[in-house]
């Protein structure tokens, strides 16, 4: 697992290690544990945009019919 430096105020680690003491776990368990939730937010997040986004072009959506050009007949020149 790879590590990170963090630069922190000194008076917070002191009271988040305090913290950390009264869950029975770490300070890097702390914000292993926030990390994580960050990122699980942040993909279910993505998961809404994109399950709206489908159901728009659903809602949305209308039949054209059947197709009856060719693409050579779109792009030629009159």
């Amino acid at each position: 697992m790879p590590n990170i430096t963090l630069s922190v105020q000194e008076d917070v680690i002191k009271k988040v290690r305090k913290i950390a003491v009264d869950r029975n776990t770490t300070l890097t368990s702390m914000v292993r544990e926030f990390l994580c939730s960050v990122a699980a937010r942040d993909r279910q997040e993505r998961e809404n945009i994109a399950h709206g986004l489908s159901m728009t072009f659903k809602e949305y959506s209308t039949d054209m019919g059947e197709k009856r050009w060719t693409r050579e007949e779109l792009h030629e020149r009159r």
